[in-house]
């Protein structure tokens, strides 16, 4: 049989691991056979093993394309002249335009890692890899004077993630959630804590502001007397 050129290798193997996540997020972990991503892929058993040799070296796969992904992605971000459009952008990317499959496999890699070892050992390694690549773009635009954090930067870094956790978890378990109705109430949240350097105070921007109760006039009773007049301000008849 003759051999794949690198090009056909490298899309054989994406379209592995596309095929691999739907059946994941479908079936779950346990239930999802190697023959299921298989028939899914549309490919023979050896053209799979050929790639991978268990469902965990897929999810080591699908890790390591995040990564790949996700440092681009960054790298974009960093030079990006609104620092926190960008933010913005990308968290709507990730929360609002991927397929919701993308979240169910989020949700399940994660319980499964509590399980099994080996997926732990790969979900916490992800997870610290988007923890400091972000608390490295915050030192960054801070180093640079783009932003001027409110609390600490490696903190912020750890709410981002605990934010993102949430949304992925949400859109994964509730078909009704609208992503992008509380994508600016976050992108304002972030604004406050990162605090960029030039831009509109965020919460204004965002129409987020606290609003000034209106004041009612005040009433005759609690108007100030008008002082008397006195001999010289008096007319004469």
């Amino acid at each position: 049989m003759p051999k794949l050129k690198p090009d056909t290798q490298l899309a054989r193997r994406e379209h592995i691991l596309d095929a691999a996540e739907i059946c994941f997020a479908r079936g779950g972990f346990h239930r999802t056979t190697m023959q299921d991503i298989c028939k899914e892929a549309g490919i023979s058993p050896g053209a799979l093993y050929g790639h991978f040799s268990s469902k965990e070296a897929l999810i080591a796969g699908i890790a390591e394309r995040d990564r790949a992904k996700l440092t681009g992605e960054l790298s974009d971000l960093a030079n990006a002249p609104d620092l926190l459009a960008a933010l913005s952008a990308l968290g709507e990317h990730y929360a609002v335009e991927q397929p919701r499959h993308k979240r169910v496999l989020f949700v399940e890699i994660g319980a499964e890692s509590t399980r099994n070892l080996a997926v732990g050992e790969i979900f916490r390694s992800t997870d610290k890899f988007c923890f400091e690549s972000f608390a490295g773009l915050f030192h960054r635009a801070a180093a640079e004077g783009r932003i001027a954090p409110r609390f600490d930067i490696d903190t912020i870094a750890q709410v981002l993630s605990v934010i993102g956790d949430g949304l992925f978890w949400r859109r994964a378990v509730d078909p009704d959630f609208d992503a992008k109705r509380v994508m600016p109430v976050i992108t304002a949240l972030i604004g406050i804590m990162v605090a960029p350097v030039g831009n509109v105070e965020p919460a204004a921007e965002s129409g987020l502001a606290p609003q000034a109760p209106d004041q009612p006039a005040p009433s005759a009773r609690s108007q100030p007397a008008a002082p008397a007049p006195s001999k010289d301000d008096s007319t004469c008849a």
